[in-house]
């Protein structure tokens, strides 16, 4: 089993995602550069927060024609889990392997805090250790992650199930005042339909040992982890 994790020029959670893979959760992990074009030895992907390419036109609009970008969207069509963080949200969307778009914050403000989220599903890969309504502390720091999408697309989104986090208090209410940047529906983290790829503006890989304030990221990992055992014994 080994894992992916993308550099892109301006990443710079990279070695935060690869810490969280090899120390956190002991699996095997390696960074491909956005200049290469396979994915091949690889059985699932990260994409890193940062600053792709310096954030020129919007974030992640450039990363997504790096050539690494056509094998990974190959890819998850194909089923190989994908996860992007922060700006890999941003990435995924722009590269279309999910809805919607993550616009400027409304405070107009970059945010950088710690934020409660609710779990809206545990049928992901990455969520399966889970449950849902499961309460996990863990940091955000973007001046672009607010989630938007059309009605229609967000009607999609709650009909099938795939808000996979939403921004919640203490108690897990989702109010207006627990939404650090304004996201429609307090949306923290989306999949597609098959399940397989999830973005989330939340850093698990911040998150993934008590020393970080949180070790809830951890659970993230330890998820996917256990579920490529599981397809590698069927």
């Amino acid at each position: 089993m080994k894992i992916a994790v993308l550099q892109f020029p301006g990443s710079n959670c990279d070695q935060d995602c690869l810490r969280a893979l090899r120390d956190g959760v002991r699996v095997e992990a390696d960074y491909l550069w956005h200049k290469d074009r396979s994915v091949l030895g690889f059985d699932a992907v990260v994409l890193p927060g940062g600053f792709s390419y310096g954030d020129y036109l919007r974030c992640g609009a450039i990363a997504r024609f790096s050539p690494i970008m056509k094998a990974v969207v190959s890819a998850a069509k194909d089923g190989m889990p994908v996860i992007g963080i922060c700006n890999g949200f941003q990435i995924l969307c722009e590269a279309g392997l999910l809805p919607g778009a993550l616009i400027r914050n409304q405070s107009l403000h970059f945010v950088c805090q710690p934020v409660w989220l609710r779990t809206g599903t545990a049928e992901t890969p990455f969520t399966a250790k889970l449950e849902k309504g499961r309460l996990l502390r863990m940091p955000v720091a973007h001046g672009e992650g607010s989630y938007f999408a059309d009605s229609q697309t967000l009607e999609i989104l709650e009909s099938q199930d795939r808000v996979v986090f939403r921004y919640a208090d203490e108690l897990g209410q989702t109010t207006s005042e627990s939404n650090p940047n304004g996201s429609f529906a307090n949306i923290a983290g989306i999949c597609n339909q098959e399940r397989n790829v999830l973005g989330m503006m939340p850093h698990p890989d911040r998150a993934w040992d008590r020393r970080l304030g949180s070790e809830d990221g951890k659970l993230l990992f330890e998820s996917l982890v256990a579920n490529l055992e599981l397809a590698a014994v069927r």
